[in-house]
C-alpha cells in the first residue's frame, strides 16, 4: 500500500471512531469559550488593581500624614487574608449549592475542582479567581470608616469574621442561588454584594469606635489630594472589569456595562463638582474624583441591564444624592465615618440597586425585565434585597464589633492616635522630615 493509501485509512478510522465516540471526543472542552476566559483574566486582574494600589491609594491621600502606611497596610493585609479566607471556605460558603441560606462546604480549598472543571464557559478556577478580588475589595471598602484610630488587630480579626459571617451568605442569597436570587434580584455587580453590605458595616464600625479627636470641624484636610486622584483614576479604569467581567463573558453585555459605567461616573463627577461650585466657591479635586467613585458605585448594581441613557440619569442622581449624604452623615448625624463609604458607597449601592427596577425596562434603553414581571413587582423584590441586606450586615457587624471589643479592644489610645499609627502600629513612617 502506498504512503498516500495508508493515510487516508488512517484518516478513516479516525473519523469513524470521533462518531462512534463524539462525546469522549469533545465532552472535556466543547462548552470553553477562550474568548470569555481571556476577559474574565484580565478582568480579575482589573479588580485586583482596584484594591492593590487604587483602593489603598485613594484612600491614603484622605488621610493626615502620620496615617497613611497604615491605611496601606490594612488594604493590603485584608487583601491577603481575603484570599487565603476564600479559597480555604468562604468560596465555598458562597457559592456551594447549600441551601436558600449559605452554601454547603463541598469546595473547601477548592475539592473536586481541576484545571478542566468549568463554570459556565470559563474554568472555574478562572470564576474563582475573579470572585475572589470581589471578596478582597470589599471588606477593604470598610477601612475608610475607621482610619486614624483603630488597633490593626481589630481589623484583621474583623476583616476575616465579616468575611464569613456577612460577606459569603449575603454573595449566596444573591449570586449563588440563593433565595433572593429565587426572588429575581437585580445585582448585576454588586449593589447588594458589595456595596449595601461595606457601607451598612462601615457606618455601624464608626458609629462603635467612635469619633476622631477635632471631628468634624478641626480635622486637618488630606494630606495629599494627588495620591487620592491617583487611586481614584485607577479605580475608575478597574471598575470596568468589576463591571464588565461581571458578565462573565466577552459579549455585549459586558461592553455596555463598560459604556454606561464610565457614562455614571462622568456625569456624577460633574454633577458633585458643580454642587461644590455653588454651595463653596470653588471646586476641589477632592470633590471630584469622590464623585466619580459615588457614580461608579450606584451604576454597579444595574451596569449590565440598563442602556446609556440610564448611565447618564445614575450618574447624574448619584452626584446629587451622595453630596447631600455625607453631609448628612458628617454634620447632621455626626457619625465619624471618615471617608463616608455609608454615604458613597452604601447610598450609592442601595440607591442604584433601587433604581434598577425602573431603568431596565426596554423603553428606557434596557434590557427588559423577566416575562410577565411589573416594574412595581421588580421594584418590591429590590426594596426586599436592600431590607435583607442592610439588616442583616448591621446586625452581624455589631455582633462580631462587641466581641473584638470585649477580647482585644477596637481603639488605640490617644496617644497614639496623636502621633499617627504608622509609627506606633507598623514602626514606619511614609514620610522623613
Amino acid at each position: 500500500m502506498t504512503r498516500r493509501g495508508i493515510h487516508f485509512c488512517m484518516g478513516v478510522l479516525a473519523l469513524a471512531f470521533l462518531n462512534a465516540f463524539p462525546a469522549a471526543a469533545f465532552a472535556a472542552d466543547s462548552a470553553l469559550d477562550t474568548g470569555d476566559t481571556a476577559w474574565i483574566i484580565t478582568a480579575t486582574a482589573l479588580v485586583l488593581f482596584m484594591t492593590m494600589p487604587g483602593l489603598a491609594l485613594f484612600y491614603g491621600g484622605l488621610v493626615r500624614s502620620q496615617h497613611v502606611l497604615s491605611v496601606l497596610m490594612h488594604c493590603m493585609a485584608i487583601a491577603c487574608l481575603a484570599s487565603v479566607l476564600w479559597i480555604v471556605g468562604v468560596y465555598s460558603l458562597a457559592f456551594g449549592e447549600g441551601n436558600a441560606w449559605i452554601g454547603d462546604l463541598s469546595k473547601i480549598f477548592l475539592s473536586g475542582v481541576t484545571g478542566s472543571t468549568q463554570s459556565g464557559t470559563i474554568p472555574e478556577g478562572v470564576f474563582f479567581m475573579f470572585q475572589m478580588t470581589f471578596a478582597i475589595i470589599t471588606p477593604g471598602l470598610i477601612v475608610g470608616a475607621f482610619v486614624e484610630r483603630v488597633k490593626f488587630s481589630a481589623v484583621m480579626w474583623f476583616s476575616g469574621l465579616w468575611l464569613v459571617l456577612v460577606y459569603a451568605p449575603v454573595c449566596h442569597w444573591v449570586w449563588g442561588g440563593g433565595w433572593l436570587a429565587d426572588m429575581g434580584v437585580l445585582d448585576f455587580a454588586g449593589g447588594l454584594v458589595v456595596h449595601a453590605t461595606a457601607g451598612t458595616s462601615a457606618i455601624v464600625f464608626a458609629k462603635m469606635l467612635g469619633e476622631r479627636k477635632g471631628f468634624p470641624t478641626e480635622l486637618r484636610p488630606p494630606h495629599s489630594p494627588s495620591m487620592t486622584m491617583i487611586g481614584a483614576c485607577m479605580l475608575w479604569v478597574g471598575w470596568f472589569g468589576f463591571n464588565g467581567g461581571s458578565a462573565l463573558a466577552a459579549n455585549g453585555q459586558a461592553g455596555m456595562a463598560i459604556l454606561v459605567t464610565h457614562l455614571s461616573a462622568a456625569t456624577a463627577s460633574l454633577v458633585w463638582m458643580s454642587i461644590e461650585w455653588i454651595k463653596y466657591g470653588k471646586p476641589s479635586l477632592v470633590g471630584l474624583v469622590t464623585g466619580a467613585i459615588g457614580g461608579l458605585a450606584t451604576i454597579t448594581p444595574a451596569s449590565g441591564f440598563v442602556g446609556p441613557i440610564g448611565g447618564l440619569v445614575y450618574g447624574a442622581v448619584a452626584g446629587v444624592v451622595c453630596f447631600y449624604a455625607v453631609q448628612l452623615v458628617r454634620h447632621k448625624l455626626k457619625i465619624d465615618d471618615s471617608l463616608d463609604v455609608f454615604a458613597v458607597h452604601g447610598v450609592g449601592g442601595i440607591l442604584g440597586t433601587l433604581l434598577a427596577a425602573f431603568f431596565a425596562v426596554e423603553s428606557l434603553g434596557g434590557v427588559g425585565l423577566a416575562q410577565d414581571v411589573t416594574v412595581g413587582a421588580q421594584f418590591s423584590v429590590q426594596v426586599i434585597g436592600v431590607i435583607s441586606t442592610v439588616v442583616w450586615s448591621a446586625v452581624a457587624s455589631i455582633i462580631i464589633l462587641l466581641a473584638i471589643k470585649k477580647v482585644i479592644g477596637l481603639r488605640v489610645d490617644a496617644e497614639a492616635e496623636q502621633t499617627g499609627l504608622d509609627i506606633t502600629s507598623h514602626g514606619e513612617s511614609a514620610y522623613e522630615y
